[in-house]
C-alpha cells in the first residue's frame, strides 16, 4: 500500500486546517490486541473489516462511516461495537499527506442509544488526543440525521458534478431537501424522532459550511470508483414502508452510472 509505505518512511503529514507530522506504526495487518479499532472504510468494505478483526482482542470498535447498517455488520463478528459520526473533513493529497478540510467533532455512543461506559472510555481517550468529542446517548437520531444530510448531498452532487455549495439554490436544492425529508419520514417509521424541518435544516447547514467541498461520492465518481450509494440512498429505499421517489431515483441513477463505468473499464 503506497500510503502505508509513505507513512512508514516519512510519517503522516496533516495539512489544511492543521500543520503537523506524526509517525504512527502504520500497518495493513491487524494487531493481536488493541484498546480501540476505528473503522473508517467505505460501507461496502465493512464485512471484510469485521472478518479481518475477528481474531483481534479489542475492547471497543467504533464505526465512523457513511450510511446505515455498519454497526450491525461489524457486530456479526465483533463485540464492543459503538456507533459514531465524524464531521471533520479530510482528503488524501498524496501518500503520506492528508489535508483536514474542516474541523468538526466526533460523536459516539451505544448503537441503540443510551449511556455506555465503553463509549465514555473511548470519548476520554479521544479528547485527551485533542479530538473534539461528544459521548452521546441518542446515536440512532444522530445516524439518521447524518443519513438525511448524505442522502441529499452525496448523490445530487455526484450526478451534477458540482461542489456542495451548488445545492444552495434550485433546482438542486429542491432535490436534496426532498431526499432529506423522505429520509426523515423513514426514520420516524423506524422509531427515530427526526422531523422533516430538522433534517432539512441539518442539510442546509452542512451545505453552507462545506460550500467549497467536493462530496465523497463525487470524489468517487470523478475517480471512477464504486460509490456508497447502497448504504445511503439505497438504505432509505430498503427501509421505507411508503414511497420515497427521490431517493429511489437518485439511487437508480448512481447505480446506472456504476454499471456504465464497469463496462467502460
Amino acid at each position: 500500500d503506497p500510503h502505508v509505505a509513505a507513512v512508514r518512511a516519512s510519517g503522516l503529514h496533516v495539512g489544511g486546517a492543521f500543520d503537523f507530522t506524526v509517525h504512527p506504526a502504520a500497518r495493513t495487518d491487524p494487531l493481536d490486541a488493541a484498546d480501540l479499532a476505528l473503522v473508517t472504510v467505505k460501507a461496502f468494505d465493512t464485512p471484510g473489516v469485521a472478518c479481518a478483526l475477528a481474531d483481534c482482542d479489542l475492547d471497543a470498535v467504533c464505526s465512523l462511516q457513511n450510511g446505515l447498517g455498519n454497526e450491525e455488520r461489524l457486530a456479526t463478528r465483533l463485540d464492543g461495537v459503538l456507533a459514531g459520526t465524524c464531521t471533520y473533513g479530510a482528503r488524501l493529497v498524496e501518500p503520506g499527506h492528508v489535508d483536514c478540510t474542516g474541523v468538526g467533532e466526533v460523536a459516539l455512543g451505544a448503537p441503540d442509544g443510551g449511556r455506555s461506559a465503553r463509549a465514555e472510555r473511548v470519548g476520554r481517550a479521544l479528547r485527551a488526543a485533542g479530538v473534539e468529542t461528544t459521548v452521546a446517548d441518542d446515536m440512532p437520531r444522530r445516524l439518521w440525521t447524518k443519513l438525511a444530510v448524505n442522502a441529499g448531498i452525496n448523490p445530487t452532487t455526484a450526478l451534477a458534478r458540482v461542489p456542495n455549495g451548488a445545492l444552495g439554490t434550485d433546482p438542486l436544492a429542491g432535490i436534496a431537501r426532498e431526499a432529506a425529508r423522505e429520509t426523515a419520514r423513514v426514520a420516524r417509521d423506524q422509531g427515530v424522532d427526526l422531523g422533516d424541518d430538522e433534517a432539512v435544516a441539518a442539510l442546509d447547514a452542512v451545505v453552507e459550511a462545506t460550500a467549497g467541498n467536493t462530496s465523497s461520492m463525487l470524489q468517487d465518481v470523478l475517480a471512477g470508483r464504486r460509490t456508497e450509494i447502497d448504504a445511503i440512498s439505497g438504505a432509505v429505499v430498503d427501509r421505507a414502508s411508503s414511497a420515497v421517489p427521490v431517493n429511489r431515483t437518485l439511487a437508480g441513477l448512481v447505480r446506472t452510472w456504476e454499471v456504465g463505468e464497469r463496462y467502460s473499464t
